[in-house]
């Protein structure tokens, strides 16, 4: 093997590597348990091993058949999991379809089959004239549902509309396995020769400069449309954000929900039927106030009324008694909000008798 050629071997072998640690990544280790993830550490690994085969025979043509059938049986999960992936991304879908699972099943089933009956080893010329066509017409078939799945990114790019970061991620993940597929087709049909190496090159290619961007940008969690939603939800006109406002309010005066210590922003969204996205976005547009100091506010306001009537609660009974979990909570809050202590307050709004 020259020097060439055993560079050429380092730089697709280590590409295949890294795209098989990064499947496996995503799907044992990501801290993003999205379906959209496992499906792309799926296509990542079957990838990987696709690409690792091709390496593998370019450099040694006699190694055991078996190796072949191991890499077109991975090649032939390619195009369903790049599939998959798009459309829960672009649907946002958080749990596997029945029919998903079906598909893979069966296709599973189908080329475990096939390669028990017919193995590679002993028909070759089955596999190379009607088997490998067809998983190559199949992934074709599964590209082209994907490039359908991407219609409205591409109509947005010739609207010159910018994109978010996570349809920027599909379209490149997409074209990267466009680029294999049409590479490895070039291959098979013999146009070019020795191209059957290049589909190993242009992914290595693709896992570097993936890599490099990532640690580039040292931000990830825009790249999937489920993280990128922290305001997921439509922002809402005026009239609407001042509705739900209103409703807002009224549920916290009616039911003092403030009084409950443990509220949450979920809790309170569950009230009103929305998202507690939503109303932490609500809470911040339009009363320019977080969740916390909110509730607070109806706290103090709810203790300054009982500090104005002689009762014979003390001053941390109040505190207990409009949801303050804590003495110095109540009072760090009470002077924060009113300018005084809850002891100064009850002085200054007590009439002398």
């Amino acid at each position: 093997m020259s020097f060439g050629d055993k560079v050429l071997f380092f730089f697709s072998t280590l590409g295949a590597f890294n795209g098989l640690i990064i499947g496996i990544y995503y799907i044992f280790f990501s801290s993003k348990k999205y379906l959209s993830n496992y499906f792309l550490g799926a296509l990542l690994m079957v990838l990987s091993i696709r690409i690792g085969k091709s390496v593998a025979y370019f450099f040694d043509y006699s190694l055991p058949k078996i190796y072949l059938q191991f890499g077109l049986t991975a090649c032939f999960f390619i195009g369903p999991f790049l599939y998959f992936f798009i459309k829960s991304e672009i649907s946002q879908i958080k749990n596997l379809p029945k029919s998903w699972l079906w598909q893979i099943i069966s296709w599973f089933c189908i080329i475990i089959v096939i390669g028990a009956v017919y193995p590679y080893q002993g028909f070759p010329k089955l596999w190379g004239h009607y088997i490998v066509p067809i998983i190559y017409l199949q992934w074709g078939i599964y590209i082209a549902f994907s490039v359908f799945l991407l219609i409205p990114l591409l109509k947005k790019i010739t609207r010159k509309e910018s994109l978010k970061p996570f349809e920027k991620w599909i379209l490149t993940i997409c074209t990267a396995v466009i680029i294999l597929f049409i590479s490895y087709v070039w291959a098979i049909l013999n146009i070019t020769k020795g191209s059957y190496i290049n589909g190993a090159v242009y992914f290595s290619i693709i896992i570097y400069f993936v890599v490099f961007t990532l640690l580039y940008r040292k931000k990830t969690n825009d790249l999937s449309s489920f993280s990128s939603q922290k305001y997921a939800d439509k922002k809402l006109n005026n009239e609407d954000a001042q509705l739900i406002i209103s409703n807002l309010r009224k549920v916290m005066t009616e039911k003092e929900l403030f009084k409950n210590p443990n509220l949450k922003i979920n809790d309170l969204a569950k009230e009103i039927n929305i998202s507690g996205h939503q109303l932490s976005q609500l809470l911040n547009d339009n009363i320019e106030k977080n969740f916390t100091l909110f509730v607070n506010e109806y706290r103090i306001n709810e203790a300054c009324k009982i500090l104005s009537e002689n009762t014979n609660l003390t001053i941390d009974a109040i505190g207990d008694e409009v949801g303050f979990n804590a003495k110095s909570t109540f009072f760090a809050t009470f002077k924060k909000i009113k300018g005084m202590t809850p002891s100064a307050y009850q002085q200054s709004n007590t009439p002398d008798l």
